[in-house]
């Protein structure tokens, strides 16, 4: 058996979980594997397989991690010759044969990059009425953080997800501010379905004075919330699932540094595309009216 750490850019995939009629993560792992001669063209998956996580559609990571029986061969170079440039192996380890990614899993950490300048302005995932008529909305961080601090620890969060079981978690919820960033890591053992998009976007409401601190405790209620009163998930695209950890397993993961170094130019690359995106949708936005 064998655990690799796993990156990948999100943005033009379905989510992680093989799906059918649309591209996954899981189905670019799979795909590598069978070209690699790994798994037999009629095997769904590989023996002993799981992942840690299930991202949503559009969600990025650093440190997913999936274990199989491998052979001995499989680096993560090598599984890297086969998957897409948006997805990349870095690191492996030996893992024992009754290892299980997803139940032994004892902490998860998701970082999401919110936009939110102080002085105001347009919130990504919010609604267009939720702003003034000159789009300038201010974020107030102060009301941000004491939003985080009362969405930390045990709660029911059944307001907060699709799930109707698993819904009683402890997550703990922090922030720092980067430039008109704010930077959030939410941790906890595990997550149920939407429910890191979720507590962000109830965080932003309360921090833009669009949710009230009553209307944040009654979200945290287990009574059901009037459909009109729902809150939606945050957009996906800012969040990255940036560790996974094993607790007493306590795994030592190899790096690969050809394949971390590969990995790295790959998403550099993809970064300043974005960069000369932004740069493109300014002078287009500058343009107009002139």
């Amino acid at each position: 058996m064998r655990a690799y750490r796993v990156a990948y850019d999100g943005t033009d995939y379905a989510g992680f979980q093989r799906q059918p009629n649309v591209d996954t993560i899981e189905d670019a792992i799979f795909d590598a594997l069978r070209a690699l001669e790994v798994l037999e063209p009629g095997e769904r998956k590989p023996p002993s397989y799981a992942a840690a996580g299930r991202t949503d559609a559009g969600v990025s990571a650093v440190a997913q991690t999936v274990a199989f029986e491998a052979p001995n061969w499989l680096t993560p170079r090598a599984l890297n010759s086969r998957l897409p440039a948006n997805v990349r192996a870095w690191a492996s380890t030996e893992v024992p044969k009754d290892f299980h990614a997803t139940h032994h899993a004892t902490r998860r950490v998701y970082t999401y990059h919110l936009y939110a300048p102080r002085d105001g302005g347009f919130v990504p995932g919010t609604e267009p009425e939720q702003h003034t008529e000159s789009d300038h909305e201010p974020f107030d961080d102060g009301r941000f953080r004491v939003a985080l601090e009362t969405l930390s620890g045990p709660h029911d969060f059944a307001n907060l997800t699709p799930d109707d079981d698993g819904t009683e978690r402890a997550p703990t919820l922090e922030a720092t501010r980067d430039g008109p960033f704010l930077v959030v890591t939410v941790s906890s053992g595990g997550f149920a379905r939407e429910l890191v998009r979720q507590l962000i976007a109830v965080a932003r409401d309360v921090a833009i004075g669009v949710l009230s601190y009553e209307g944040l405790e009654r979200a945290l209620d287990p009574e059901p919330l009037p459909g009109h009163e729902g809150i939606a998930p945050a957009p996906p695209e800012p969040l990255v699932l940036s560790a996974v950890e094993y607790g007493d397993h306590d795994l030592d993961f190899i790096l690969d540094e050809r394949a971390a170094t590969d990995a790295r130019a790959t998403l550099e690359r993809r970064r300043i595309e974005r960069l000369v995106g932004a740069r493109v949708a300014g002078d287009i936005r500058d343009g107009i009216g002139e």
